[in-house]
């Protein structure tokens, strides 16, 4: 009888040699003359333990980890296949305390199973929802999803239920369900998570809304920086297809969808949805002028549902138990979890799935451990590229989208990027105004310019402004903010209305750092936590 060994697939256990790793796995054991079957999982997300090791025992699954190819004689030496003790042993993987105290219900799959194995994926209740889906009314399916309390994941929070409505209510010879997998912000990779550790999870999700609205196509917009995500799910769909999962004829049931994968070119701007569209079309991503809404006139002209990987990754679980059971989770009008993304200067990175109401505190000692340098943390930049950094004196609030926006921040794709007490705030402001500079599509003019001289007013602020007409540092301020004001209240998307955030947010609460007197300084925190390994 063989051993089951894990090996993890994912693009961040590969950058740091789990092929190599699964390479010399294979080779020792022939050369012992040892039978074993190796499985390419997804990553558990506990990106600090990479590459890391799991074998299937009679006590369940034991993780060793980091794993480097010269460890593997070792573990070999040790008895590692019957789960005995070694310098990297880490026990049960399951009660690795990072991952114990998760609330894993999107990615509860992810780091389980293989990836592209439709027996794997149904004996952890997939195609569940589908199947109860298949035996229900568009009305009633979009009825869960709004009872749910689902809300967009990709950053606008948008209620999903009421998205799904319009597009089932506009009537169309042909309409589209589009998952908005560019995922570009700095910090977030649970949606290359998902693709690559459980494609047929984001698969059932889109069918499910293409039941509910009466779509016939879809198609996956996928970042061109994600080639693994891309061939996991090309390979995906096609086992799918072979299996009666997608096509002309859903499991008999007479309803068809087809599905595509499509590769982006590389722009920012193409995360918001309108831009990808025309991208999608041939075009250039362009931000269009709403209304009319995606909902009703989107994908070439038609309405379409348009979500993102987790969005849509969210929708199987709730058909499968209930609305009731996802809205129990979570915190006023956010219900259910988010995957939460810990990166930047965080001693432990990784993926953390928790319901709504966890706050920063608790992400960055209870699972992150503290910086990684060792120092204060200083600020920590929530929500992507154009999140707030929020201070120490708000790491207490809920992560909620209302407490979120009530404090000028936004939760965004749950991208979480941690910097010590050596960071520049200026300087990171600066880098806001100048990433938009770079990535705006041009169409609106307080994006496009007002970006630019964004960067000549911090410049000015950060030099005391000798020089300029109107050059004193307090009048710069003053002008900092009113351009703030402007691309906030007129640009055409968020790409220019966010962009203020990191800007304000630095100005507010680190304004020493751009030589202003401190109104009440931070008082960061030097302990580094609880060790999670």
């Amino acid at each position: 009888m063989s051993i089951t060994l894990y090996v993890p697939r994912d693009s961040a256990a590969l950058a740091v040699g789990a092929d190599l790793v699964a390479r010399r796995i294979a080779e020792e054991a022939v050369a012992r003359g040892i039978d074993i079957r190796l499985v390419r999982n997804g990553s558990r997300g506990l990106l600090w333990l990479e590459p890391l090791v799991e074998v299937a025992t009679a006590d369940g699954r034991i993780a060793y980890g980091p794993v480097t190819p010269g460890d593997v004689a070792s573990l070999f030496d040790a008895g590692f296949l019957s789960g005995a003790s070694h310098a990297l042993h880490l026990g049960p993987t399951g009660q690795i305390v990072y991952l114990k105290s998760q609330q894993r219900l999107t990615c509860a799959r992810i780091g389980i199973i293989d990836p592209v194995s439709l027996d794997d994926y149904q004996a952890h209740e997939g195609h569940v929802g589908l199947r109860r889906a298949l035996e229900m009314g568009p009305q009633a399916i979009v009825q869960q999803v709004l009872d749910a309390g689902l809300r967009g994941r990709g950053g606008a929070a948008f209620p999903t239920g009421v998205k799904w409505k319009t597009v089932l209510a506009t009537p169309a010879a042909q309409k589209y369900v589009v998952c908005n997998a560019d995922e570009g912000d700095s910090g977030t990779f649970s949606d290359r998570m998902t693709m690559e550790g459980d494609p047929f999870m984001l698969i059932e999700g889109m069918t499910i809304a293409a039941l509910a609205v009466g779509a016939t196509q879809g198609y996956i917009y996928v970042r061109s920086e994600y080639p693994h995500a891309i061939a996991t799910l090309n390979e995906a769909i096609g086992r799918a297809e072979a299996a009666g999962f997608l096509g002309d004829d859903i499991l008999g049931s007479g309803r068809s969808l087809r599905l595509e994968v499509r590769k982006g070119a590389g722009s920012y701007v193409c995360g918001e949805e309108t831009a990808m569209l025309d991208s999608l079309e041939g075009k250039r991503g362009i931000v269009r002028a709403k209304p009319p809404l995606p909902a009703i006139r989107g994908l070439f002209g038609r309405p379409s549902v348009i979500n993102n990987v987790i969005t849509f990754a969210s929708v199987p679980l709730i058909l499968a138990r209930g609305a009731a059971f996802y809205r129990d989770y979570g915190m006023g009008r956010s219900t259910g979890t988010l995957p939460l993304q810990l990166a930047g200067n965080i001693r432990h990175g990784g993926l953390v799935e928790k319901a709504f109401g966890i706050t920063l505190r608790e992400l960055l000692y209870d699972y992150g451990g503290g910086s990684a340098s060792g120092r204060p943390i200083k600020a920590v930049q929530v929500g992507g590229p154009l999140g707030a950094y929020v201070p120490e004196s708000q790491w207490d609030v809920p992560l909620d989208y209302e407490a979120y926006a009530a404090i000028g921040a936004s939760i965004g794709h749950g991208g979480i990027v941690v910097h010590d007490d050596t960071a520049d705030m200026a300087r990171l402001a600066r880098y806001a105004m100048e990433f938009c500079v770079v990535e705006s599509c041009g169409k609106c003019t307080p994006c496009r310019i007002g970006s630019m001289r964004g960067v000549e007013v911090i410049d000015r602020i950060r030099t005391g402004g000798e020089g300029e007409v109107g050059g004193d540092r307090s009048q710069q301020v003053k002008l900092l903010r009113d351009l703030c004001d402007t691309m906030v209240n007129g640009s055409l998307c968020a790409m220019g209305s966010m962009t203020p955030y990191p800007v304000l947010s630095a100005l507010n609460h680190y304004p020493q750092d751009f030589g202003l007197p401190a109104s009440g300084p931070e008082a960061p925190r030097t302990d580094t936590g609880v060790e999670h390994a």
